[in-house]
């Protein structure tokens, strides 16, 4: 386990530094995305190449970022159901899903998407737009995004495992904020302890 653990460590450590990266990638985004507009308005200029490089680098930030969501457990899920289960049977319900959704659902797209990248790079396939771009880099984006969820699943699932079987104390690399329902539960409990402890002060006296 502790093998797997340091190979766990080493997907989320470049998951990690991949998220770092996408922020520079919306950053040029939005950069371009305003460029292109300016120059349209003020110009009456527009870029065929400008237009889809800001769709390219969408498709990045989303492709590229799927692993960092996962890691950081922010990819969505039924709070309202998970907050009131304990952290065991979230772990089980997540190594559960891993094996059974996430896991194959990535090796079916890497399959399905690998042929798309290889024809197209083969081919040299351009955009039909006129001075639109190369194709391959986007569509390279599918089978290598989903070549990084998959790594990440695998992480999650090592350290999903090693929770439940008493080698790490957190199902999780990251805990997720307290939602709104953990929030008003606590602050009820809270309420309810200070009152006890008023009728209790009450008694006493």
């Amino acid at each position: 386990m502790n093998a797997l653990l340091k190979l766990s460590a080493l997907i989320d450590a470049v998951n990690h530094w991949l998220g770092k990266l996408i922020m520079w990638l919306v950053l040029a985004a939005v950069l371009i995305s305003a460029g292109n507009a300016i120059v349209r308005k003020a110009f009456n200029i527009g870029s065929n190449a400008f237009l889809e490089i800001q769709w390219y680098l969408f498709a990045a930030v989303f492709m590229l970022g799927v692993g960092y969501v996962m890691l950081k457990n922010a990819h969505v899920r039924i709070d309202f159901i998970a907050s009131h289960l304990s952290k065991r049977t979230n772990a089980i319900i997540d190594a559960i899903g891993i094996v059974v959704f996430t896991i194959p659902l990535s090796i079916i797209m890497i399959d399905l998407g690998w042929p798309l990248f290889r024809q197209a790079f083969v081919s040299g396939e351009m955009s039909q737009n006129a001075g639109g771009l190369i194709r391959w880099p986007v569509l390279m984006l599918v089978p290598l995004g989903f070549v990084i969820l998959l790594a990440q699943a695998v992480s999650e699932l090592i350290k999903r495992l090693a929770f439940l079987s008493g080698h790490r104390n957190e199902p999780f690399s990251v805990e997720h904020d307290k939602t709104d329902e953990e929030k008003l539960a606590e602050e009820l409990a809270a309420e309810a302890a200070r009152h006890d402890e008023q009728l209790a002060a009450g008694k006493a006296r």
